[in-house]
Protein backbone atom coordinates (compact mmCIF):
# COMPACT_ATOMS: atom_id res chain seq x y z
CA UNK A 1 0.00 0.00 0.00
CA UNK A 2 0.93 3.63 -0.89
CA UNK A 3 1.96 5.86 2.42
CA UNK A 4 3.06 8.64 2.51
CA UNK A 5 3.90 11.15 5.45
CA UNK A 6 1.14 13.70 5.50
CA UNK A 7 2.72 15.65 8.02
CA UNK A 8 5.31 16.95 5.96
CA UNK A 9 2.60 18.68 3.64
CA UNK A 10 4.24 21.90 4.99
CA UNK A 11 1.77 24.69 3.62
CA UNK A 12 0.21 22.35 0.99
CA UNK A 13 -3.41 21.33 1.29
CA UNK A 14 -3.47 17.02 2.16
CA UNK A 15 -5.45 16.79 -1.44
CA UNK A 16 -2.38 18.76 -3.28
CA UNK A 17 -0.07 16.98 -1.45
CA UNK A 18 -1.10 13.65 -1.85
CA UNK A 19 -1.62 14.65 -5.67
CA UNK A 20 2.19 15.34 -5.71
CA UNK A 21 3.48 12.32 -4.24
CA UNK A 22 1.53 10.36 -6.19
CA UNK A 23 2.49 12.40 -9.41
CA UNK A 24 6.39 12.27 -8.64
CA UNK A 25 5.78 8.56 -8.26
CA UNK A 26 4.51 8.02 -11.75
CA UNK A 27 7.00 10.16 -12.94
CA UNK A 28 10.04 8.60 -11.71
CA UNK A 29 8.71 4.66 -12.20
CA UNK A 30 8.18 4.36 -8.59
CA UNK A 31 4.94 3.40 -10.43
CA UNK A 32 5.16 1.74 -13.44
CA UNK A 33 2.40 2.32 -16.16
CA UNK A 34 -0.59 -0.01 -16.47
CA UNK A 35 0.26 -0.12 -12.23
CA UNK A 36 -3.54 -0.13 -10.54
CA UNK A 37 -3.76 2.77 -7.82
CA UNK A 38 -5.35 1.68 -4.59
CA UNK A 39 -9.15 1.85 -4.39
CA UNK A 40 -10.39 5.45 -3.14
CA UNK A 41 -11.73 3.86 -0.05
CA UNK A 42 -8.91 1.53 0.76
CA UNK A 43 -5.95 4.67 0.45
CA UNK A 44 -8.17 6.58 2.62
CA UNK A 45 -7.87 4.30 5.49
CA UNK A 46 -4.74 3.30 5.14
CA UNK A 47 -3.88 7.28 5.07
CA UNK A 48 -6.06 8.37 7.46
CA UNK A 49 -7.86 10.71 5.77
CA UNK A 50 -11.06 11.29 3.94
CA UNK A 51 -12.72 9.70 0.81
CA UNK A 52 -12.79 13.03 -0.72
CA UNK A 53 -9.01 14.06 0.03
CA UNK A 54 -8.24 11.17 -2.39
CA UNK A 55 -10.90 10.93 -4.91
CA UNK A 56 -9.69 15.31 -5.48
CA UNK A 57 -5.95 13.74 -5.90
CA UNK A 58 -7.03 11.20 -8.08
CA UNK A 59 -9.28 13.58 -10.33
CA UNK A 60 -6.60 15.96 -10.92
CA UNK A 61 -4.23 12.92 -12.07
CA UNK A 62 -6.99 12.10 -14.42
CA UNK A 63 -7.24 15.98 -15.99
CA UNK A 64 -3.36 15.84 -16.28
CA UNK A 65 -3.39 12.22 -17.73
CA UNK A 66 -1.09 10.86 -15.29
CA UNK A 67 -3.75 8.26 -14.48
CA UNK A 68 -6.33 6.55 -16.54
CA UNK A 69 -9.86 5.64 -15.45
CA UNK A 70 -11.32 2.93 -15.90
CA UNK A 71 -14.70 1.93 -15.47
CA UNK A 72 -15.64 -0.51 -12.64
CA UNK A 73 -11.84 -1.17 -12.41
CA UNK A 74 -10.25 1.72 -10.73
CA UNK A 75 -7.34 3.96 -11.92
CA UNK A 76 -4.10 3.14 -13.21
CA UNK A 77 -0.90 4.56 -13.71
CA UNK A 78 -0.05 6.24 -17.44
CA UNK A 79 2.48 6.01 -20.10
CA UNK A 80 4.71 9.04 -19.74
CA UNK A 81 8.09 9.56 -20.19
CA UNK A 82 10.14 9.06 -16.86
CA UNK A 83 11.53 12.39 -15.67
CA UNK A 84 15.01 13.45 -16.27
CA UNK A 85 17.52 13.73 -12.83
CA UNK A 86 17.30 17.61 -12.41
CA UNK A 87 20.32 19.44 -13.66
CA UNK A 88 23.36 20.18 -11.62
CA UNK A 89 22.37 22.22 -8.21
CA UNK A 90 23.88 25.74 -8.51
CA UNK A 91 23.82 26.43 -11.71
CA UNK A 92 22.59 30.42 -11.59
CA UNK A 93 21.09 32.56 -14.53
CA UNK A 94 23.00 35.64 -15.20
CA UNK A 95 20.76 38.66 -14.04
CA UNK A 96 20.33 41.26 -16.66
CA UNK A 97 22.88 44.21 -16.73
CA UNK A 98 21.11 47.31 -14.59
CA UNK A 99 21.15 50.01 -17.35
CA UNK A 100 24.26 51.85 -16.74
CA UNK A 101 23.82 55.90 -14.52
CA UNK A 102 25.92 58.20 -16.58
CA UNK A 103 27.26 61.65 -15.59
CA UNK A 104 26.56 62.87 -19.16
CA UNK A 105 24.31 61.65 -21.98
CA UNK A 106 25.23 62.69 -25.36
CA UNK A 107 24.30 59.59 -27.25
CA UNK A 108 20.52 58.72 -25.88
CA UNK A 109 17.85 60.90 -28.14
CA UNK A 110 15.94 60.96 -24.65
CA UNK A 111 14.15 63.96 -23.79
CA UNK A 112 13.14 65.99 -20.89
CA UNK A 113 10.11 64.42 -19.21
CA UNK A 114 9.74 67.80 -17.31
CA UNK A 115 7.92 69.02 -21.00
CA UNK A 116 5.88 65.99 -20.68
CA UNK A 117 1.91 67.35 -20.22
CA UNK A 118 1.14 65.20 -16.92
CA UNK A 119 -1.77 66.94 -15.73
CA UNK A 120 -3.76 66.86 -18.82
CA UNK A 121 -2.63 63.39 -19.71
CA UNK A 122 -4.44 62.46 -16.46
CA UNK A 123 -7.23 64.40 -16.83
CA UNK A 124 -7.81 62.71 -20.48
CA UNK A 125 -6.96 59.42 -18.72
CA UNK A 126 -9.66 59.67 -16.38
CA UNK A 127 -12.14 60.56 -18.57
CA UNK A 128 -11.82 57.67 -20.78
CA UNK A 129 -11.52 55.50 -17.70
CA UNK A 130 -15.21 56.95 -16.54
CA UNK A 131 -16.44 56.40 -19.98
CA UNK A 132 -15.37 52.84 -20.33
CA UNK A 133 -14.40 53.38 -23.62
CA UNK A 134 -11.08 51.38 -23.26
CA UNK A 135 -12.52 48.58 -22.56
CA UNK A 136 -14.17 48.41 -26.28
CA UNK A 137 -11.79 46.09 -29.04
CA UNK A 138 -9.35 47.75 -31.01
CA UNK A 139 -9.02 46.88 -35.04
CA UNK A 140 -6.22 45.69 -35.96
CA UNK A 141 -5.04 49.24 -37.77
CA UNK A 142 -5.57 51.09 -34.55
CA UNK A 143 -8.49 52.90 -32.96
CA UNK A 144 -10.88 54.69 -35.60
CA UNK A 145 -10.91 58.06 -33.92
CA UNK A 146 -7.12 58.09 -33.23
CA UNK A 147 -6.52 57.05 -37.25
CA UNK A 148 -8.49 60.02 -37.80
CA UNK A 149 -7.08 62.73 -35.57
CA UNK A 150 -3.79 61.11 -37.59
CA UNK A 151 -5.01 62.01 -40.68
CA UNK A 152 -6.41 65.17 -39.94
CA UNK A 153 -3.56 66.72 -38.11
CA UNK A 154 -0.88 65.20 -41.35
CA UNK A 155 -3.35 66.94 -43.65
CA UNK A 156 -3.33 70.55 -41.29
CA UNK A 157 0.29 70.43 -40.80
CA UNK A 158 2.08 68.67 -43.35
CA UNK A 159 -0.08 69.01 -45.98
CA UNK A 160 -0.51 64.95 -46.54
CA UNK A 161 -4.11 64.02 -47.89
CA UNK A 162 -4.41 60.87 -46.71
CA UNK A 163 -7.23 58.43 -45.33
CA UNK A 164 -8.10 56.61 -41.93
CA UNK A 165 -8.18 53.88 -43.53
CA UNK A 166 -4.64 53.83 -44.79
CA UNK A 167 -3.21 54.67 -41.34
CA UNK A 168 -1.74 51.56 -39.22
CA UNK A 169 -1.17 52.61 -35.70
CA UNK A 170 2.00 50.33 -33.89
CA UNK A 171 3.76 50.26 -30.73
CA UNK A 172 6.87 52.31 -32.08
CA UNK A 173 9.14 52.34 -35.03
CA UNK A 174 11.18 49.22 -34.49
CA UNK A 175 7.43 47.30 -34.58
CA UNK A 176 6.59 48.92 -37.57
CA UNK A 177 9.42 48.18 -39.61
CA UNK A 178 9.49 44.34 -39.07
CA UNK A 179 5.87 44.82 -40.44
CA UNK A 180 7.07 46.20 -43.54
CA UNK A 181 9.62 43.93 -43.64
CA UNK A 182 6.62 40.95 -43.58
CA UNK A 183 4.77 43.04 -45.51
CA UNK A 184 7.61 43.54 -48.55
CA UNK A 185 8.40 40.09 -48.12
CA UNK A 186 12.02 38.49 -47.46
CA UNK A 187 12.55 36.57 -50.40
CA UNK A 188 11.39 39.54 -53.13
CA UNK A 189 12.83 42.32 -51.31
CA UNK A 190 16.08 44.14 -50.94
CA UNK A 191 16.41 47.07 -48.52
CA UNK A 192 18.19 50.18 -49.57
CA UNK A 193 19.34 51.30 -46.59
CA UNK A 194 21.08 55.53 -45.78
CA UNK A 195 24.78 55.41 -44.91
CA UNK A 196 25.43 56.03 -42.22
CA UNK A 197 22.22 55.77 -41.11
CA UNK A 198 20.20 55.26 -37.40
CA UNK A 199 21.60 51.60 -36.66
CA UNK A 200 18.34 50.00 -35.53
CA UNK A 201 16.76 49.90 -39.12
CA UNK A 202 19.32 47.47 -40.63
CA UNK A 203 18.89 45.72 -37.50
CA UNK A 204 15.77 44.86 -37.58
CA UNK A 205 14.94 44.33 -41.16
CA UNK A 206 18.87 42.02 -40.56
CA UNK A 207 17.08 40.22 -37.64
CA UNK A 208 14.61 39.21 -40.24
CA UNK A 209 16.49 38.01 -42.74
CA UNK A 210 15.95 40.82 -45.23
CA UNK A 211 18.80 42.01 -47.66
CA UNK A 212 20.40 45.03 -46.42
CA UNK A 213 22.67 47.09 -49.09
CA UNK A 214 24.11 50.32 -47.46
CA UNK A 215 24.26 53.62 -50.15
CA UNK A 216 26.11 56.21 -49.02
CA UNK A 217 25.08 59.54 -48.85
CA UNK A 218 26.13 63.02 -51.13
CA UNK A 219 25.03 66.45 -49.75
CA UNK A 220 21.92 65.93 -51.18
CA UNK A 221 21.30 62.57 -49.09
CA UNK A 222 21.14 59.05 -50.92
CA UNK A 223 23.31 59.04 -54.01
CA UNK A 224 21.31 57.87 -56.95
CA UNK A 225 24.09 56.13 -58.72
CA UNK A 226 24.58 53.59 -56.24
CA UNK A 227 20.82 53.16 -55.40
CA UNK A 228 20.62 52.09 -59.12
CA UNK A 229 22.82 49.87 -58.93
CA UNK A 230 22.14 48.36 -55.78
CA UNK A 231 19.67 45.89 -57.10
CA UNK A 232 17.83 47.25 -54.39
CA UNK A 233 13.32 47.25 -54.80
CA UNK A 234 13.07 48.98 -51.25
CA UNK A 235 14.32 52.12 -49.58
CA UNK A 236 14.36 53.30 -46.37
CA UNK A 237 15.53 57.04 -45.94
CA UNK A 238 14.57 60.04 -43.96
CA UNK A 239 14.53 63.17 -46.69
CA UNK A 240 13.28 65.59 -43.98
CA UNK A 241 15.97 65.84 -41.35
CA UNK A 242 18.64 62.47 -42.05
CA UNK A 243 19.60 61.14 -38.62
CA UNK A 244 22.19 61.74 -37.95
CA UNK A 245 23.69 64.17 -40.23
CA UNK A 246 20.76 66.26 -40.81
CA UNK A 247 20.96 66.47 -44.42
CA UNK A 248 17.58 67.94 -46.20
CA UNK A 249 16.57 66.27 -49.67
CA UNK A 250 15.97 68.95 -52.22
CA UNK A 251 13.35 68.73 -54.36
CA UNK A 252 15.32 67.60 -57.13
CA UNK A 253 16.09 64.79 -55.88
CA UNK A 254 13.03 63.56 -54.10
CA UNK A 255 11.52 63.68 -57.37
CA UNK A 256 14.37 61.62 -58.89
CA UNK A 257 14.02 59.03 -56.01
CA UNK A 258 9.99 58.95 -57.42
CA UNK A 259 11.29 58.28 -60.67
CA UNK A 260 13.66 55.47 -59.33
CA UNK A 261 10.74 54.18 -57.46
CA UNK A 262 8.06 53.89 -60.67
CA UNK A 263 11.25 52.76 -62.70
CA UNK A 264 12.01 49.51 -60.68
CA UNK A 265 8.67 49.46 -59.35
CA UNK A 266 10.04 49.91 -56.29
CA UNK A 267 9.02 51.18 -53.09
CA UNK A 268 9.93 53.97 -50.74
CA UNK A 269 9.48 53.66 -47.10
CA UNK A 270 9.61 57.59 -45.97
CA UNK A 271 10.94 57.88 -42.35
CA UNK A 272 9.90 61.24 -41.07
CA UNK A 273 11.96 60.66 -37.40
CA UNK A 274 12.50 64.37 -35.64
CA UNK A 275 10.79 66.57 -38.31
CA UNK A 276 8.83 68.50 -35.96
CA UNK A 277 11.33 69.77 -34.44
CA UNK A 278 12.58 72.71 -37.34
CA UNK A 279 13.62 76.01 -35.95
CA UNK A 280 14.27 77.90 -39.33
CA UNK A 281 12.32 78.17 -42.29
CA UNK A 282 9.05 76.55 -42.71
CA UNK A 283 8.40 73.19 -42.01
CA UNK A 284 9.97 70.72 -45.25
CA UNK A 285 6.83 69.26 -47.26
CA UNK A 286 6.98 65.15 -46.97
CA UNK A 287 8.18 63.05 -49.69
CA UNK A 288 4.48 61.37 -49.95
CA UNK A 289 2.77 64.80 -50.18
CA UNK A 290 4.37 64.92 -53.91
CA UNK A 291 3.92 61.32 -54.56
CA UNK A 292 0.94 60.99 -57.18
CA UNK A 293 2.23 57.03 -58.08
CA UNK A 294 1.10 55.73 -54.58
CA UNK A 295 5.31 54.76 -53.95
CA UNK A 296 5.92 56.29 -50.12
CA UNK A 297 5.42 54.15 -47.06
CA UNK A 298 5.23 57.22 -44.77
CA UNK A 299 6.50 56.44 -41.02
CA UNK A 300 6.39 58.73 -37.87
CA UNK A 301 5.49 58.09 -34.04
CA UNK A 302 4.91 60.16 -31.12
CA UNK A 303 8.28 59.08 -29.14
CA UNK A 304 9.97 62.86 -29.56
CA UNK A 305 7.26 64.99 -29.57
CA UNK A 306 5.32 63.55 -26.87
CA UNK A 307 7.08 61.19 -24.64
CA UNK A 308 9.87 57.81 -25.71
CA UNK A 309 8.31 55.62 -23.48
CA UNK A 310 4.67 56.04 -25.18
CA UNK A 311 5.87 53.34 -28.34
CA UNK A 312 3.04 54.50 -30.04
CA UNK A 313 3.91 55.19 -34.15
CA UNK A 314 1.98 54.80 -37.21
CA UNK A 315 2.71 54.16 -41.13
CA UNK A 316 0.67 55.26 -44.09
CA UNK A 317 0.38 52.60 -46.65
CA UNK A 318 -0.45 53.68 -50.20
CA UNK A 319 -3.30 52.27 -52.00
CA UNK A 320 -1.04 49.27 -53.99
CA UNK A 321 -0.12 48.47 -50.27
CA UNK A 322 -3.16 48.55 -48.37
CA UNK A 323 -5.39 45.46 -49.47
CA UNK A 324 -2.08 43.27 -49.38
CA UNK A 325 -1.58 44.46 -46.09
CA UNK A 326 -5.51 43.54 -44.94
CA UNK A 327 -5.04 39.81 -46.96
CA UNK A 328 -2.31 39.14 -45.72
CA UNK A 329 -1.27 40.87 -41.65
CA UNK A 330 -5.09 41.58 -40.98
CA UNK A 331 -4.72 39.23 -38.52
CA UNK A 332 -2.40 40.91 -36.37
CA UNK A 333 -4.04 42.28 -33.16
CA UNK A 334 -3.36 45.87 -32.18
CA UNK A 335 -0.35 46.18 -30.40
CA UNK A 336 -0.99 49.77 -28.38
CA UNK A 337 -3.29 49.18 -25.78
CA UNK A 338 -6.80 50.67 -26.04
CA UNK A 339 -6.79 52.94 -23.43
CA UNK A 340 -3.15 54.86 -24.56
CA UNK A 341 -4.83 55.09 -28.17
CA UNK A 342 -7.90 56.90 -26.71
CA UNK A 343 -6.32 58.97 -24.53
CA UNK A 344 -3.94 60.63 -27.38
CA UNK A 345 -6.82 60.68 -29.54
CA UNK A 346 -8.62 63.09 -27.65
CA UNK A 347 -4.91 64.84 -27.06
CA UNK A 348 -4.72 65.31 -30.88
CA UNK A 349 -8.42 66.09 -31.13
CA UNK A 350 -8.61 68.64 -28.56
CA UNK A 351 -5.49 70.32 -30.85
CA UNK A 352 -3.27 70.20 -27.40
CA UNK A 353 -0.80 68.27 -29.20
CA UNK A 354 -0.13 71.25 -31.14
CA UNK A 355 -0.04 73.45 -28.39
CA UNK A 356 2.09 70.86 -26.57
CA UNK A 357 4.67 71.02 -29.39
CA UNK A 358 4.49 75.02 -30.14
CA UNK A 359 5.81 75.14 -26.17
CA UNK A 360 8.48 72.33 -26.85
CA UNK A 361 9.68 74.00 -29.74
CA UNK A 362 10.03 77.19 -27.79
CA UNK A 363 11.99 75.37 -25.13
CA UNK A 364 14.15 73.47 -27.30
CA UNK A 365 14.99 76.75 -29.24
CA UNK A 366 16.66 78.52 -26.37
CA UNK A 367 18.31 75.49 -25.15
CA UNK A 368 19.22 74.74 -28.63
CA UNK A 369 20.79 78.31 -28.91
CA UNK A 370 22.74 77.75 -25.72
CA UNK A 371 24.04 74.39 -26.45
CA UNK A 372 25.20 75.43 -29.76
CA UNK A 373 26.95 78.74 -28.61
CA UNK A 374 28.43 77.12 -25.43
CA UNK A 375 29.83 74.21 -28.06
CA UNK A 376 31.44 76.58 -30.55
CA UNK A 377 33.52 77.85 -28.14
CA UNK A 378 35.22 74.35 -26.40
CA UNK A 379 38.69 74.50 -27.26
CA UNK A 380 37.89 71.07 -28.03
CA UNK A 381 35.92 71.17 -31.02
CA UNK A 382 37.26 72.18 -34.60
CA UNK A 383 33.41 72.92 -36.54
CA UNK A 384 29.83 72.26 -35.75
CA UNK A 385 27.26 71.31 -38.18
CA UNK A 386 23.39 72.21 -37.52
CA UNK A 387 20.95 72.13 -39.78
CA UNK A 388 18.62 74.84 -37.98
CA UNK A 389 16.41 71.04 -37.45
CA UNK A 390 15.86 68.27 -35.19
CA UNK A 391 17.37 67.84 -31.29
CA UNK A 392 21.06 66.80 -32.50
CA UNK A 393 24.21 68.45 -33.99
CA UNK A 394 27.26 67.60 -35.43
CA UNK A 395 30.31 68.58 -33.75
CA UNK A 396 33.87 68.01 -35.37
CA UNK A 397 36.83 67.30 -32.60
CA UNK A 398 40.33 68.65 -33.41
CA UNK A 399 42.07 65.73 -30.82
CA UNK A 400 44.31 62.64 -32.85
CA UNK A 401 42.82 60.14 -30.86
CA UNK A 402 40.39 57.15 -32.43
CA UNK A 403 36.92 57.55 -31.83
CA UNK A 404 36.87 54.34 -29.82
CA UNK A 405 40.12 55.35 -27.77
CA UNK A 406 38.25 58.59 -27.05
CA UNK A 407 34.40 56.59 -26.38
CA UNK A 408 36.43 54.26 -24.23
CA UNK A 409 38.13 57.45 -21.67
CA UNK A 410 34.73 58.91 -22.00
CA UNK A 411 33.26 56.37 -20.46
CA UNK A 412 35.26 55.82 -17.76
CA UNK A 413 34.94 59.69 -16.50
CA UNK A 414 30.75 58.58 -16.82
CA UNK A 415 30.27 60.15 -20.15
CA UNK A 416 28.04 58.53 -22.91
CA UNK A 417 29.01 59.68 -27.01
CA UNK A 418 28.12 58.94 -30.02
CA UNK A 419 30.37 58.87 -33.06
CA UNK A 420 29.47 59.61 -36.26
CA UNK A 421 31.67 56.54 -37.40
CA UNK A 422 29.10 54.36 -34.87
CA UNK A 423 26.31 54.75 -37.08
CA UNK A 424 28.25 53.84 -40.64
CA UNK A 425 28.15 50.67 -42.40
CA UNK A 426 30.92 51.01 -44.58
CA UNK A 427 33.83 52.44 -43.15
CA UNK A 428 34.93 56.00 -44.53
CA UNK A 429 37.57 58.35 -42.68
CA UNK A 430 35.96 61.31 -43.31
CA UNK A 431 33.38 60.22 -40.62
CA UNK A 432 36.26 60.16 -37.63
CA UNK A 433 36.72 62.91 -34.90
CA UNK A 434 32.90 63.58 -35.08
CA UNK A 435 30.27 63.50 -32.26
CA UNK A 436 26.86 63.23 -32.65
CA UNK A 437 25.39 65.62 -30.26
CA UNK A 438 21.92 64.61 -28.83
CA UNK A 439 20.78 67.94 -26.72
CA UNK A 440 17.20 67.66 -25.86
CA UNK A 441 18.81 66.12 -22.49
CA UNK A 442 20.66 68.78 -21.05
CA UNK A 443 19.75 71.94 -19.60
CA UNK A 444 20.95 75.37 -19.52
CA UNK A 445 21.97 75.61 -16.03
CA UNK A 446 23.78 72.04 -16.56
CA UNK A 447 26.07 73.42 -19.38
CA UNK A 448 29.20 74.07 -17.03
CA UNK A 449 29.43 71.42 -15.76
CA UNK A 450 29.16 69.46 -19.68
CA UNK A 451 31.50 71.60 -20.43
CA UNK A 452 33.89 70.38 -17.78
CA UNK A 453 33.20 66.72 -17.98
CA UNK A 454 33.52 67.11 -21.57
CA UNK A 455 37.28 69.17 -21.74
CA UNK A 456 38.50 66.12 -19.15
CA UNK A 457 37.25 63.41 -21.43
CA UNK A 458 39.08 65.24 -24.60
CA UNK A 459 41.77 67.02 -22.55
CA UNK A 460 45.63 67.12 -25.20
Amino acid sequence: MLTYDLDARGGLSLYEYLYRRLRDDILSGKLAAGERLPSKRALAEHLRVSVITVEGAYRQLEAEGYVDARPRRGFFAAQVDRRLPAAEAGAVLPAAEPPRSWRLDLKSGRTDPSRFPSALWARLTRQVLSEGEHLAPVPSQGLPALREAIARDLRDFKGMTVSPEQIVVGAGAEYLYLLLAQLLGREETVFALEDPGYPKIRQVYGKWGAVCRPIPLDSQGMALEPLYASGATAVHLSPTHHYPTGIVTPIARRQALLRWAEETDGIIIEDDYDSEFRFTGRPIPTLQSIDTRGRVVYMNTFSQTISPSMRVGFMVLPPRLLERWRRELGFYASTVPALEQQVLARFLRGGWYEQHLSRARKQYRLLREAVLERFRLCPFAASLTDRGAGLHFLLRLNRPEDDEALRQRAEGLGVRLGFLSEYASLPNPAYAHTLVVNYAGLDIAGLDEAEALLSEVFRP
